[in-house]
């Protein structure tokens, strides 16, 4: 990916911020969501050509309180994304996901950095009561960091997606705004 990894030896601190995707992200974007070591792990509404993924940034920035696609960034490059759509918007519902972060950054707390960042957004800042995440259930990784994040593991959607030819679980869950840790 055209990103350069952060230093690894002796970890810096690094500063992980997230922003509303632009259209100048669009090529980063579709390159990480498609990325092969990527997107076996991603639900398949992700874009998959240059044009879905600029008509989803344009949707962010008309809809702003439904849906969001949010660049992560290391110190001020890209180094990730994740999205947001509203499920109930009576009851201020979230739906995350598409949570990617680039190869290079992985494995030095930048993913828990956002992740959390993302929760507070999502919960403080656009004042919803309640996020919803699905993961693959073979998806051991995301899984292990949904827990480390402060994500509930709810239970698990008995083979409720054909992915990869077969049916697979979806493991849910969910965060409140009043579990959130201020």
């Amino acid at each position: 990916m055209g990103v350069a990894a952060p230093a690894r030896g002796g970890r810096r601190t690094v500063s992980v911020s997230l922003r509303r995707a632009r259209p100048d992200d669009a090529d980063f974007l579709l390159e990480l969501v498609t990325d092969e070591d990527t997107r076996p792990f991603l639900s398949t509404r992700a874009g998959e050509s240059r044009e879905a993924v600029l008509a989803e940034i344009d949707r962010s920035e008309r809809e702003p309180e439904e849906f969001g696609w949010y660049v992560v960034e290391v110190d001020g490059e890209r180094a990730g994304c994740v999205a947001f759509h509203t499920v109930n918007a009576r009851h201020r519902i979230a739906d995350a996901g598409r949570f990617a972060i680039a190869p290079a950054f992985r494995g030095g707390g930048v993913g828990l950095q956002a992740a959390r960042q993302f929760q507070r957004l999502l919960l403080r800042e656009l004042g919803f009561h309640r996020i919803e995440l699905q993961v693959y259930g073979f998806n051991e990784r995301a899984i292990a960091h949904a827990e480390a994040s402060g994500y509930v593991c709810e239970g698990v959607k008995r083979r409720a997606y054909l992915r990869h030819g077969e049916w697979q679980d979806a493991v849910q869950f969910s965060l409140l705004a009043d579990e959130l840790p201020d």
